[in-house]
């Protein structure tokens, strides 16, 4: 390799690792709170949805965690700026699947961000919608259908 080869290459990671920094502040990390996880347990099954994948389920992060009875935290990292809604459930008998009834109504506890409460539909994006930005974020919901 050629000296001018060298200096080409060593321009080049130096400009790598000067943009790395910036890219990694941009990004945001999400720190989601989930009260009224109920026993036996099972699996905190969690999404974080934009507006374009809220209605066909296509999250843009997620986390299938142990369910840790009264409270369970999931943390997610590198998620872009931007508006965002949480949607989740505690998979009791870990199944992967939400368990319903013959009318459909979830019989497994499910929650929503801002606490949006369903009305024989999911809440739509707009009532479960935050904002995230670059750093720290957090949000705290409560799952609903407990039996409490």
């Amino acid at each position: 390799m050629n000296r001018r080869q060298t200096v080409c290459i060593a321009a080049a990671l130096a400009l790598l690792l000067w943009e790395a920094p910036a890219f990694a502040q941009g990004r945001a990390t999400l720190t989601i709170t989930v009260q009224g996880v109920v026993p036996p347990g099972g699996m905190l099954r969690l999404g974080v949805y934009d507006r374009a994948g809220y209605d066909t389920d296509k999250e843009v992060a997620f986390a299938d965690v142990p369910a840790k009875p009264g409270v369970t935290v999931v943390t997610l990292k590198d998620i872009p700026p931007g508006e965002y809604a949480v949607m989740t459930y505690q998979d009791v008998n870990s199944n992967d699947k939400t368990d319903s009834n013959f009318l459909g109504i979830p019989t497994e506890p499910y929650g929503f961000s801002l606490n949006a409460r369903p009305f024989l539909s999911k809440p739509s994006f707009n009532d479960t919608r935050f904002t995230l930005v670059a750093g720290e974020n957090s949000q705290t919901l409560r799952l609903q259908n407990t039996g409490k």
